[in-house]
């Protein structure tokens, strides 16, 4: 997703920075201003939430950063820590010349790494722009990382618009980055400096740095299937009848007897998994993942859903039963795909459907892949349909449920409104 610059090319820096202080002042301050004053509606958006929150455009909004050992272990747990050296190499190398920091967060908003040069970090620590510190809206107000955050898109800022009155001396450029398997958010990678330094170049120069993390942590998930399936070849070689051979996490490194897929949900020692084209199965736990067989003749399977009381998913085979809950969302999504029959939804009108809008598909990718971890690939995607050869129905008629009739999601009123009789 590109970056929108927030100053036209050829605006006098100065000129606009005096400008927006004078928009701060009269919409924040509450200043009466011979004409309307009004600040970009991505700006006036965020404010809006800030001041609903109650922080001090003028105040000292607390920072309270986290200790090292907590920073430290968040380091440790984010996958954006296979990536930082390439990140410093690509960008953290013209920030010592250019006078900006390179800042990377985790998915809540907690700095974890810094890199810039002494003088700019010494300015940025006066602000408490620092590792371990929570660059939230909710903490420090109208900022390119909070305000990432909040929007789910790229956010660059200058002067006067962010929030605290502190942070005007700066612009911040940041975009989220995603897991490109499941469009998880992983955290934010942002380019901050003085003000007046802001060069039109520098919402590419995050662009760029966006695509390498994501490009780079895509390369290593293909590089963790290959190895395990070099690793489990001579046991998948002489193992007879129809297997996968899937990750930690249920990608798919290898199939045999049926028809490819992705990814099945994530398996678990002892725990029976249903995959379409398999039928129930055990997995087998191998020093690098897992292999997936059939513990009985593979039969034809039924999703039964459940909406009586709390969400249940049963997965019928045979004499088989397996039963899964499911969250309030993972129910209406799995309603929604059985409405939309074969053709299914695309992510923009899965967002519609569950938010009202199309500007939700972030959020729409990370849910879909949070059931296909749980339930693994009775979902398919592009568009998100249920997977060819399996059956789903509804244990109650959608007119007469209390889930579909008390639900405010766009898309489920709609269906009960088609369903309900006349």
């Amino acid at each position: 997703m590109r970056v929108h610059a927030a100053v036209r090319p050829g605006t006098s820096l100065p000129d606009y920075a005096r400008e927006l202080v004078r928009v701060h002042h009269a919409v924040i301050g509450g200043e009466r201003a011979a004409a309307p004053l009004r600040p970009r509606a991505l700006v006036a958006r965020s404010w809006s939430r800030v001041m609903r929150l109650g922080l001090a455009p003028d105040g000292d909004n607390g920072r309270d950063p986290l200790g090292a050992d907590e920073v430290a272990r968040r380091r440790l747990d984010s996958p954006l820590g296979a990536v930082i050296d390439e990140l410093g190499q690509l960008i953290g190398s013209l920030a010592d010349s250019a006078q900006f920091l390179l800042v990377v967060t985790d998915a809540d908003g907690v700095i974890l790494w810094r890199q810039g040069a002494p003088a700019i970090r010494r300015r940025a620590d006066d602000l408490g722009f620092c590792e371990g510190a929570t660059w939230t809206e909710a903490k420090v107000g109208t900022n390119a990382i909070g305000t990432a955050l909040a929007e789910a898109a790229p956010v660059e800022l200058f002067s006067a618009e962010h929030f605290e009155q502190a942070q005007h001396p700066w612009f911040c450029t940041a975009s989220p980055v995603h897991d490109p398997r499941t469009g998880e958010l992983l955290g934010v990678v942002d380019v901050s400096g003085p003000a007046l330094t802001l060069h039109p170049a520098i919402g590419a120069l995050v662009e760029t740095g966006t695509r390498l993390a994501e490009s780079r942590l895509w390369q290593r998930h293909l590089r963790r299937l290959e190895r395990l399936r070099r690793s489990a070849a001579p046991l998948v070689g002489t193992s007879g009848g129809p297997l996968l051979l899937v990750d930690d996490d249920g990608w798919v490194a290898h199939s045999s007897g049926v028809a490819a897929t992705e990814r099945v949900a994530a398996p678990a020692e002892g725990r029976a998994l249903a995959v379409p084209g398999l039928g129930l199965c055990l997995p087998e736990r191998l020093p690098d993942g897992w292999l997936i067989r059939p513990t009985s003749p593979v039969r034809p399977m039924t999703l039964v859903l459940d909406l009586a009381e709390a969400p249940v998913l049963e997965v019928r085979s045979g004499d088989a039963r397996w039963r899964c809950a499911l969250t309030t969302r993972h129910a209406e999504i799995l309603l929604l795909l059985h409405a939309a029959g074969p053709d299914g939804l695309s992510a923009p009108a899965l967002s519609r459907a569950l938010f009202g809008d199309a500007e939700h598909v972030v959020t729409v990718r990370a849910e879909v892949s949070r059931l296909r971890r749980s339930l693994g690939a009775f979902v398919e995607s592009r568009p998100y349909r249920l997977a060819g050869g399996v059956r789903m129905t509804l244990r109650q008629d959608p007119a007469a449920c209390r889930f579909v009739r008390e639900s405010t999601t766009p898309g489920i009123r709609a269906l009960l409104a088609r369903t309900a009789p006349p």
